[in-house]
């Protein structure tokens, strides 16, 4: 019979989002393939761990295979994320260290005996080592069902030119639907999960091309643009030649991660972004000279926000003022407010489109900081 104690501590544990959180970062910064996971993707997957952590905890007996359903699931939707074996247990092992970590710790702090502790440590490590078994597992099932399809050898294909290079014969293109000499679009989507990745590729078949995931995005090349799907947020590069793809899909992943909201973004709409982003000590260095600015000052907060959208309404005081739905007056106190705490003119307009560049960085990535 487990501890009373011990049980409080583990369901607090499990239902504690920051605890999720650690987990979560501890995995992606373990393996770079985790990383490279959308981040929503791994914290699923920690959510439904716990979940199962927990209820063997709660139960009194050993596990029974349903315990270890859910890390059967995590292998196989790995191995059919195209993440490696050896970048899956690295996820798995960083996260079961800190678990075990943060459990003694809290328990140590809510007072159980340290008997109590160490039984629950060394049920802990034998179940999560059957976990982490079963993970194996589902991975190894799911890779040797993978292999008997088309499906995948297709997505092999795909993963061949979108992050090695590779030029495959003309008769594995033609195989896998692709033409050499054709121009396609890459494509990378938010989509993760291997069930609604199926899907998606179903849809996105019907314009022509090969798709599959692809460090965990259900990525591709498409003859043409496909339509929009609700709930999916799509990046569409231009189309271009096989040989150059490799090269755009990197770009693709970037925009995905910036990009907001659902329907079909062009790549080249977010040119600016993606470069940005991809600067981040000077922007860190543009940011900091916003001096007389307070990240927990939510009115500063709201005065550069003011100061961004003036930007991007090409500073035209009205139209800034409907897009923030106050008076125009508004929107000028702000500016001049900021103005006052930075010591710099915030309602001229930039000497050049570099200034107005310089400006606008050094105000997002300040706010970004604070969220």
């Amino acid at each position: 019979m487990r501890d009373d104690l011990v049980r409080r501590v583990f369901r607090e544990m499990a239902t504690d989002g920051r605890v999720v959180e650690e987990l979560v970062r501890v995995a992606r910064r373990s393996a770079a393939d985790v990383a490279a996971l959308p981040e929503a993707e791994t914290r699923r997957h920690v959510q439904v761990l716990l979940a199962a952590a927990l209820d063997f905890f709660e139960r009194a007996g050993e596990p029974d295979e349903r315990h270890f359903a859910a890390a059967e699931a995590l292998g196989a939707d790995r191995a059919a994320q195209g993440i490696s074996i050896d970048g899956l247990l690295r996820g798995v092992q960083a996260g079961r260290a800190e678990a075990m970590k943060i459990a003694i710790a809290r328990g140590q702090e809510a007072g159980v005996r340290p008997e109590a502790i160490l039984e629950a440590v060394l049920d802990m490590d034998r179940y999560t080592g059957a976990l982490e078994r079963h993970v194996v597992n589902g991975y190894h099932t799911a890779e040797l069902e993978l292999s008997r399809t088309t499906r995948d050898a297709d997505t092999h294909l795909l993963r061949r030119l979108l992050l090695h290079g590779d030029t495959p014969t003309p008769g594995e293109l033609r195989r896998a639907g692709l033409t050499l000499g054709h121009r396609y679009h890459c494509l990378v989507s938010d989509v993760s999960d291997p069930g609604r990745a199926r899907v998606l590729e179903q849809h996105l078949r019907a314009g022509g091309g090969v798709f599959g995931l692809v460090e965990g995005r259900l990525s591709g090349l498409a003859a043409r643009l496909p339509t929009p799907v609700p709930g999916v947020l799509l990046i569409a590069a231009p189309a271009a030649p096989l040989d150059q793809v490799h090269d755009i899909h990197p770009l693709c992943v970037a925009a995905a991660r910036l990009a907001t909201g659902d329907g079909l973004h062009p790549l080249t709409d977010l040119a600016g972004e993606i470069a940005l982003h991809a600067q981040p000590v000077l922007a860190d260095l543009l940011a900091d000279t916003l001096t007389g600015l307070d990240h927990t000052d939510d009115f500063h907060r709201e005065l550069v926000a003011t100061a961004l959208v003036h930007l991007d309404q090409g500073q035209r005081l009205g139209h800034a003022a409907a897009a923030l739905h106050v008076h125009p007056n508004t929107v000028r106190y702000r500016l001049d407010r900021l103005a006052e705490l930075t010591g710099r003119p915030w309602d001229d307009t930039p000497p050049s489109v570099l200034a107005g560049l310089r400006r606008w960085w050094s105000l997002r990535v300040w706010l970004d900081r604070g969220e």
